[in-house]
């Protein structure tokens, strides 16, 4: 299920990655990959990160979980999806403090990490480290999404290009 072998981590996210509410988040597109893959990724590298500058590690490693934990899908129009940019750190604690014990830090993390987005204000180190990750992460992402639809075009307009040319 988890593709990352440090056991430490894996304990403190442990009730995150069992809950099953957390888990419909595997079905639901996320720039290109599922929003559990993100959320995984986000939280492991914040929570490398705050380990190694001797910041709330758990912290980061919960909140990079749970930042982006609601569960509006796939179905959803382009407009509620726009909109959605703007109000999901709010969707994300709601559901976050429905189905976990969340500290104030964590907290934080999840409504401030759409930051200046958002309005609400990273206050804590540990919260402005998950933004940023989850910034750059999230800047990679859809970067590589781009890519893989401008190449997949691309190859159609090749194809497309190759058989004109043999019709003539």
């Amino acid at each position: 299920m988890l593709y990352i072998k440090d056991k430490e981590y894996k304990k403190i996210v442990k009730d995150i990655l069992r809950n099953n509410k957390f888990k419909e988040l595997y079905n639901i597109e996320h720039h290109g990959i599922s929003r559990w893959e993100h959320l995984i990724k986000v939280s492991y590298r914040s929570y490398v990160i705050a380990k190694k500058l001797n910041l709330d590690y758990k912290s980061a490693a919960r909140g990079g979980l749970l930042h982006d934990f609601y569960l509006d899908g796939d179905e959803r129009s382009g407009l509620s999806k726009f909109v959605d940019t703007f109000i999901h750190p709010k969707k994300a604690l709601y559901t976050s403090l429905e189905n976990f014990d969340v500290n104030k830090i964590e907290q934080n993390i999840i409504v401030s990490h759409m930051f200046p987005i958002y309005p609400i204000l990273p206050i804590y180190r540990e919260s402005m480290l998950v933004d940023l990750v989850d910034k750059s992460i999230g800047a990679y992402e859809m970067m590589r999404e781009l890519y893989y639809k401008f190449k997949y075009r691309f190859n159609y307009l090749l194809v497309f290009m190759f058989l004109m040319s043999i019709n003539k």
